[in-house]
């Protein structure tokens, strides 16, 4: 501190609501910086799940400020549902919550077309969530898109609105064989949303950066992870922006030097949603009990999830690229009761044996891990409370990561709730 990143160092849905909840409580100010309601963070509380899509886990505490950074893609729908939900729990948004004016908004046309072009493709479909993520940043990158500050000036807003429905009903019926969108409709809802969201819009980078200059303790928030990045992911089986550390910049109009760690979350095992190459994915037994124990499913979706053994030649790209200063592992209490666990160290193609992440698909498609075998552990560790306790072979097990990636733990988490977890290194 005062400012680290906290993001996905795998496919995503590694943990990371859970691990920036508990690092909240040692922040003044949590910021998500990409992504949009794709997103899901899990945080669980005395036994109460909270689903947060959108809005920071940071939240959750009383006398935190969050802030939804520039680089967010933002259904202004999708957020006041949640705004409106968590103050059905009692939370405070007052003073505390802020959204970038910067901020570009998904509209209707854009989910239209995201589950559209999603069904044409088939078998070669993405597996996007048809949320119009994607659609919406490739408006702002056409320079086209509609952002925060435009819902409060009536002109730019019908203009903007008016304009881009024109060229979209055109493509709409054409292409899709769809019935035209009414323009005025969506002007009229889309200013009725401003008028909801406008006590908490603010200009986010000079709120941030005045934050850090009084030496607020600020914690940015990734969501997927580093191998859905747009451009250091799996392509074109990743997501529309980036999210990596380098997003967390650009993404909220903080400078790089003043951002003091990275901390990457990672699984104890691997997991995707969606297509895309994933080497050591296991269609049998094995990967159905992970996915059975670890409570594999999306958060947003409630999609099945692809399990399979831990892949640290993907996790050693993540801490190369991020930077990565700490781990923080969760779910290793999935990995109890398992007789031997197998760890990737390398990608076999061909007769050439790989120990860096390949950007060719054809490689990660048709690789044959090379696993190192360790032993495993039966006995339960969720309420286990220091590194030292725990058995012998999952010591082990850590230290084999630990080893390979070069680099100590942060944290390690045994369970969803926020007590189930060992820190290992203070890293405030």
């Amino acid at each position: 501190m005062p400012c680290s990143v906290v993001l996905g160092a795998q496919w995503g849905d590694e943990g990371k609501g859970k691990v920036v909840d508990i690092y909240t409580a040692e922040s003044d100010v949590v910021v998500r910086y990409q992504g949009g309601h794709n997103a899901g963070h899990t945080v669980v509380i005395k036994g109460e799940q909270y689903i947060l899509h959108l809005i920071p886990s940071g939240i959750m505490h009383e006398d935190k400020v969050n802030i939804i950074g520039n680089g967010v893609v933002v259904d202004p729908e999708a957020l006041i549902q949640e705004i409106e939900d968590l103050k059905s729990k009692g939370i405070n948004f007052e003073g505390r919550f802020f959204l970038s004016k910067r901020c570009h908004l998904i509209m209707p046309y854009h989910k239209l077309f995201d589950k559209h072009s999603e069904q044409k493709k088939g078998s070669k479909k993405i597996g996007t969530t048809g949320r119009g993520i994607g659609p919406t940043y490739a408006d702002k990158m056409a320079r086209v898109g509609i952002r925060v500050c435009d819902l409060f000036d009536d002109e730019v807003l019908k203009e903007k609105i008016f304009e881009n429905v024109e060229e979209v009903n055109s493509i709409a019926e054409k292409i899709y064989g769809l019935e035209k969108l009414d323009a005025n409709k969506i002007y009229d809802t889309y200013k009725k949303y401003g008028e909801y969201l406008k006590p908490y819009v603010a200009e986010t980078s000079y709120l941030i950066n005045k934050l850090y200059d009084e030496g607020k303790k600020i914690m940015m928030e990734g969501a997927q992870g580093t191998l859905l990045d747009v451009d250091h992911g799996t392509y074109p089986f990743v997501t529309s922006s980036n999210a990596t550390a380098g997003g967390a910049c650009t993404g909220t109009g903080l400078s790089p030097v003043k951002i003091s760690k990275v901390i990457g979350v990672m699984k104890a095992y691997t997991t995707r949603v969606g297509s895309g190459p994933f080497p050591t994915e296991l269609e049998d037994d094995m990967g159905e009990r992970l996915r059975r124990v670890g409570g594999e499913y999306g958060a947003t979706t409630g999609r099945p999830r692809r399990c399979g053994w831990l892949d640290l030649v993907a996790a050693k790209y993540s801490v190369i690229i991020n930077g990565i200063s700490y781990i923080a592992l969760t779910k290793l209490d999935v990995l109890s009761g398992l007789e031997k666990i197998k760890v990737c160290v390398g990608y076999k193609y061909e007769d050439k044996i790989y120990d860096t992440f390949p950007p060719e698909l054809k490689i990660l498609e048709g690789c044959e891990p090379v696993y190192e075998e360790l032993e495993g552990w039966s006995e339960d560790i969720t309420n286990v409370k220091s590194y030292d306790d725990l058995p012998v072979n999952a010591k082990k097990y850590l230290d084999f990561i630990k080893d390979y990636l070069g680099i100590e733990y942060s944290l390690v988490s045994l369970g969803t709730d926020r007590e189930q977890t060992i820190l290992v290194n203070n890293v405030f």
